[in-house]
């Protein structure tokens, strides 16, 4: 059953690669990156099991497994997103139990192409123990061991994120919290490593960490070969049952997940509005400019796939905080960072109204106030969060002199953002979420070129803002509270002269283009 899945697999993979020369290409340059990673891993090794003893070999090894788990559940899903070729969906109609479905999705993972990557280099590691035969055969038995684990890890994982008990806003909620704790993760591990012992030399803390990761879930199963070397039986078998004890964990939990999504699946609870009740519509002026507006701010506030590009708002100053402290100069350009972020956001905003665009030219809204209203919401989300951005990092880090420059820089960026978008969004369809698809899903249709398209819109904001940005950096740096003032009024003017000439110039473009917007959104991959 299982392999024939996975000539199912293949077959699907070959027949996508072969109608999309682009995605043929990305899958080239994967494998070609793979391979380059796994020669430069196994020589690592290889220069490791020569020249150091036991205890070194396996400190790199445990930190090194831990991070590759890590890696597994988070970093493939995250960037690239989980292969949807074989999933639990998709096999649902067919009579498979459930340990069926289990394995089938389970060999699916381990023979993708980071399946196998992690599958050699967990067997390279038994060259660091040749010197000790019963350590190279517990080596090999563990590198199965910790191999499944990344399996089985990433894949409850994709099932937790797609709804453990819960409808599409469920899935929304664990999507969004999941991607925020992966932002999080290098405060974590700074944290984590501050609390080691900081007197000690780089070597005994490096030690010292791989100790500690060595016993936990992360660790144990790529610790186990280096205590045998070392004689330490005891802590070996202790190891050992914890790794196996986290596998069948992971298993028995992904089962139970697997069980509550396809229930919840087909049992969804209709969701009941107030009569008369019109939120934002009934508040926003009439006409098409205020009805976009509405339309628009519901969607920056309600839409998760806006939301979750917005968590980097408040997330990005932590960070920052967390590796440089408040004295850094991330930190103080933090707000500037965070505009920019902000006013990318829209550039590629038609493409979130997926097919419900054909509401929009069925409506006879003219191509200018669309631009407008979509722009009134933006400004009502962007400028409270620059603003409350700068004001808290400004007085956390005491340089009050500084924040007439940091707001002209941020406001030059996030009303230039607001201005190219309003022109790029009428241009440009790029492959999107679908509502309610957790962030870990592979987006299909995505190709090189959609992907390079937002530095060429970020390229055009930072040329209409290079004025403001120019001047506000000469006034911190040459110590000018004068330049940082004019760099302020100078993004204030700029901008807005900006966003007066995005909408005049997008609703134009958006009148000529809409019908073909909406053709190439329909083009689209379906989701």
């Amino acid at each position: 059953m299982v392999a024939t899945v996975l000539r199912l697999r293949y077959r699907v993979l070959a027949n996508t690669l072969a109608r999309h020369p682009a995605q043929l290409v990305g899958f080239i340059f994967g494998m070609l990156s793979a391979l380059w990673l796994l020669v430069l891993v196994v020589a690592g090794l290889v220069v490791l099991a020569l020249w150091q003893g036991a205890e070194p070999a396996q400190t790199v090894v445990v930190l090194g497994g831990a991070v590759l788990i890590l890696g597994w559940v988070l970093g493939p899903v995250l960037i690239a997103g989980t292969d949807t070729t074989v999933d639990a969906a998709r096999l649902a109609p067919f009579p498979l139990t459930r340990r069926q479905l289990m394995l089938a999705l389970a060999g699916t993972g381990a023979t993708g192409i980071p399946g196998i990557a992690t599958a050699v280099v967990a067997l390279a590691t038994v060259v660091l123990w040749v010197r000790w035969p019963v350590a190279a055969v517990a080596a090999l038995a563990c590198a199965v061991l910790a191999v499944a684990t990344c399996v089985i890890a990433s894949r409850l994982v994709t099932t937790l994120s797609e709804g453990l008990g819960a409808g599409r806003r469920g899935r929304e909620i664990v999507g969004t919290v999941v991607l925020g704790l992966i932002i999080l993760t290098g405060p974590i591990v700074t944290g984590v490593l501050m609390l080691l012992d900081a007197s000690g030399s780089p070597s005994a803390q490096f030690t010292q960490a791989g100790t500690v990761v060595g016993w936990t879930p992360l660790g144990a199963a790529w610790a186990v070969p280096g205590d045998i070397a070392r004689g330490a039986w005891g802590p070996a078998l202790a190891k050992l049952v914890i790794a196996a004890a986290t596998l069948a964990v992971l298993w028995l939990v992904w089962s139970r997940a697997l069980v509550a999504a396809q229930g919840t699946s087909r049992q969804r609870a209709a969701r009941t509005v107030k009569p008369g009740s019109l939120g934002l519509f009934g508040i926003m002026p009439t006409g098409g400019i205020g009805a976009t507006w509405a339309r628009s701010l519901t969607a920056w506030l309600r839409d998760p796939r806006y939301l979750r590009q917005l968590i980097m708002v408040p997330l990005l100053p932590i960070v920052f905080w967390f590796t440089g402290g408040a004295a850094s100069g991330l930190f103080a350009a933090s707000t500037v960072i965070v505009a920019l972020v902000i006013a990318l956001v829209g550039y590629t905003d038609v493409s979130y109204d997926g097919t419900a665009f054909a509401t929009v030219l069925a409506s006879g809204v003219r191509g200018r106030d669309d631009r407008l209203g979509r722009m009134l919401a933006g400004v009502c989300v962007g400028l409270p969060l620059v603003l409350a951005v700068a004001l808290i990092t400004t007085g956390i880090a005491g340089s009050w002199r500084m924040l007439p420059a940091l707001l002209g820089a941020a406001l030059a960026l996030l009303l230039s953002g607001y201005a190219v978008s309003a022109v790029s969004s009428a241009l440009i369809i790029s492959p999107v979420p679908a509502p309610g698809d957790s962030p870990f899903k592979t987006v299909p249709g995505q190709t090189f070129v959609n992907g390079m398209l937002v530095f060429v819109v970020m390229g055009a904001v930072l040329a209409l803002s290079a004025p403001a940005l120019v001047l506000a950096a000469i006034g911190v740096f040459a110590d000018l509270p004068v330049l940082a003032w004019i760099s302020l009024i100078a993004a204030v003017a700029v901008g807005l002269g900006a966003m007066i000439g995005g909408v005049i110039f997008g609703g134009r473009v958006l009148d000529r283009t809409g019908p073909d917007l909406l053709q190439r959104i329909r083009a689209l991959p379906a989701r």
